[in-house]
Order: structure tokens, then sequence, then C-alpha cells
């Protein structure tokens, strides 16, 4: 359902006319002959259509004469990323035969953070001291590396026992990400290791060698090497001038190092599309901070434009009701109510477990 009038409908093109009002403004920001596709923020509630709205977004650019090798598209994962262009493709046959084959044509810088800035990298690599034949290691292989850099150091042998291979690359991981330094992810994050810090500081600056020595990257350096890279004004400015738009799904899980890509492609904002819920934000524990999307509207000389999306297709009002008084016990958030047109009597329960207790027969 969507909620036009009939004046309204008739001046939309077909493709949007599926959409509700919060999501039609998202899929149109910035078009028009005079207006400016600043930063936008999309705060989706849950079950609100969010990747059908950043579905239509894309499309719109498309329409709007984008070049599909000048978006980036940036997920977390090969199977959102490729679920987002197949709705996309659907969406641009409904606007013109010549569209629908620039969809089909694909979206060469659609993918993850990683995936993406393998390829960045791969391309840049002279430019940056880096062999364009670098090999990228899996978590399996940091591991072994991280554990034979540890048995060399004699750490393996210590009185008193060393933390593991998979902890020790957890706790170097949780630093790149977080950009927080030893100290402080020790004692947030890993109070039990913190006796052992000077030992660890050795162990990962060896293991960095040894890295540099095999021309070896794991998965937190294809975006610690992108963020040096763009850290350079020069090439910053010509990777940003590379994408006319970029956009962000599940911006809420991004950690700061991912944050900080896009501020430095992006400085004025211009183009960059965000999308994600405040309230949905649970991987602390990878290093993502919500602070990055309560932030992200005043982090530019033009304050970033926000659109909510709180029509929920998927539950029931009473359901929302109940989430609604939870979310809003949250000291910081972005305002926001869900609402359905889907009605029902029977409200939620709240039932209380304990260890050993067994489920009512």
């Amino acid at each position: 359902m969507n909620d036009l009038s009939p004046p309204l409908a008739a001046a939309l093109p077909d493709y949007l006319t599926g959409l509700n009002s919060a999501q039609r403004d998202a899929a149109l920001h910035g078009s028009g002959p005079h207006a400016d596709a600043g930063p936008l923020l999309v705060i989706a509630g849950a079950g609100s259509g969010k990747t059908n709205t950043l579905a239509h977004r894309v499309a719109h650019l498309l329409a709007q004469g984008a070049d599909p090798a000048q978006i980036l598209l940036l997920t977390f994962s090969r199977r959102a990323a490729d679920e987002m262009i197949r709705r996309v493709q659907r969406i641009a046959a409904k606007v013109s035969p010549r569209h629908a084959r620039l969809a089909q044509g694909g979206f060469p810088w659609a993918g993850t953070f990683h995936s993406v800035g393998a390829r960045l990298l791969r391309e840049f690599a002279g430019r940056i001291g880096l062999d364009p034949a670098f090999t990228i290691h899996d978590r399996e292989d940091s591991g072994d590396l991280m554990n034979l850099v540890r048995h060399e150091l004699g750490l393996s042998a210590k009185g008193k026992r060393f933390p593991l291979k998979g902890t020790c690359l957890a706790i170097y991981s949780a630093a790149v990400n977080t950009q927080a330094s030893l100290t402080d992810v020790l004692q947030t994050s890993f109070p039990w290791c913190a006796g052992w810090s000077a030992e660890l500081r050795d162990l990962f600056l060896a293991y960095v060698q040894a890295k540099q020595a095999q021309q070896v990257l794991d998965y937190d350096d294809l975006l610690l090497y992108w963020a040096q890279m763009v850290a350079e004004p020069d090439l910053a400015r010509e990777l940003g001038a590379r994408f006319s738009h970029i956009l962000v799904d599940e911006f809420q899980d991004t950690n700061r190092l991912q944050a900080g890509l896009l501020r430095a492609m992006r400085p004025d904002g211009h183009g960059l599309t965000v999308v994600g819920d405040d309230a949905q934000s649970i991987y602390s524990f990878r290093g993502a901070t919500v602070r990055n999307i309560l932030d992200f509207p005043g982090q530019f000389d033009t304050p970033a434009r926000r659109i909510t999306l709180d029509r929920n297709y998927r539950s029931t009002q009473p359901i929302l009701a109940a989430a609604n008084a939870v979310i809003a016990q949250a000291k910081e958030r972005f305002s926001k109510d869900l609402w359905s047109e889907r009605i029902s009597g029977e409200k939620p329960r709240l039932v209380s477990s304990s260890p050993g207790a067994t489920s009512p027969s």
C-alpha cells in the first residue's frame, strides 16, 4: 500500500508509486534541477522496508543519469549486495528498457567494505608501497601466522599461560578497528590479558613485520591500508571523485575505521547516503560503534538531512507499542515510533525463565 493521493500519484513515475511518503522522500533526495544531493541519513526502523527503499534510491539515481560504474554501494555481506542489485534490476526494468540494460550490466563497486578495499588496494598498490601481488589471509591463516610469531618470541613457553592465538588475533583486530590504544582495548574488552600488555605490543609489532616480509594482508589490513591511503589528501580526492554516489547499508554496524573512510572520501557529504537504525546496533563486540550513526548528521558543514522510516510492515501494533516503550528507555537515540496498519487484539507476553527451568507442557 502507499499513501498517494490521485494527483500526486499521477505526477510520479510508476516505479516510485508503491513507496510510502518517507520512502519516496529518501529515494528522491537530491532530485530536481536545483536540488543538492547533500548527505542523507535514513533512520530505518525494523521492518520498515529499508532494503526496498535503498534499492529504489539506486534505481532512481540511474533514472537521473548516474553511471552504475560510479555508484559505490557498501553492504555487510556479499549476499546483501547481490540481493540489492537484483532488486535494483527489477525496479530499473520499470523505468525504461535502456535503464534495464544499464542495471543488468551490473554494479562493479557493490560489495562489502573488505571486498571493495581489496580491489582498491590492488589498483593503488604501487602508489602506497604494496606489491600488487599481495596475498590476503583469511582468519585461520592469520591465526596461524600470529601463532608462529608467538612461538618464535618464546611467548608460548611462558610459565603463566600466555593468551592463545585466537585471543591475540581478536585483541589485535579490536585495536585496529576501534582505533583505540592497546591499553584501552585490554581494559575494556580483555581485562584478563592486561598483565601481558608489553608482550602483546612486541607480538603485534613482530606480526606486522612478518606480514610485510611475506607481502601478506589480513582482513583488518584491507581497511587499515585503505584508511592510510585516503589519509593522503590527493589520493582521497582522486578516490572520492571516482564515485558520484556512495550508499552504505547497516551504518549502525560500522566501526570507526569504516566511518573515517567515508568522511575522507566525502568530506562535504555530497552524494553520500547512509541507512541504518541506532536501535539495532548490536555489534560493539566486533568494534562497531553506535556513535557513527548518532553523530553523522553534524559531521558536515551542511548537516545531513534525516528521514525516518517508521511504518512497519511485519508486526502488529501491540508488538510495536511494546517495542517503542523499550526503545524509549535509551538515553541517547533518534526519536521514532514504529507503527503499523496491522491490528491485533493479542498483546505480547513477557516470559521469564531461569536456568534449568522446563517448558510448560
